[in-house]
């Protein structure tokens, strides 16, 4: 078992930047691949981000790619988002999951974990 919360979210203006974290519990955390997600009042909850187990591997939306960054930190059991250059239409609740089996990285169903959520609001 997994347990997720993720930190960092808040209010910020078009063009600023934010870091979210995503703390996890146990000792497997190496053992599962990471993801973001998010979901805005209104739209489904959408793939932001994804990264290997090991890090050596990350995935992006075309929406984010080339502005946010997604790491881990197995030494701390730390999932991160560093989100720059940020838009409007980026604000959401985010969100970190974890995955233990292969398949899709971008379908948030293959996801066994879920934290609670973390507000993001970009002003314009």
């Amino acid at each position: 078992q997994v347990q997720l919360v993720e930190s960092g979210g808040g209010l910020v203006q078009a063009g600023g930047s934010l870091r979210l974290s995503c703390a996890a519990s146990g000792r497997t955390f190496s053992s599962y691949a990471m993801g973001w997600f998010r979901q805005a009042p209104g739209k489904e909850r959408e793939f932001v981000a994804a990264i290997s187990w090991s890090g050596g591997n990350t995935y992006y939306a075309a929406s984010v790619k080339g502005r946010f960054t997604i790491s881990r930190d197995n030494a701390k059991n730390t999932l991160y988002l560093q989100m720059n250059s940020l838009k409007p239409e980026d604000t959401a609740v985010y969100y970190c999951a974890a995955k233990r089996y292969s398949g899709s990285y971008y379908s948030g169903s293959l996801y066994d974990y879920w934290g609670q959520g973390t507000q993001v609001t970009v002003s314009s």
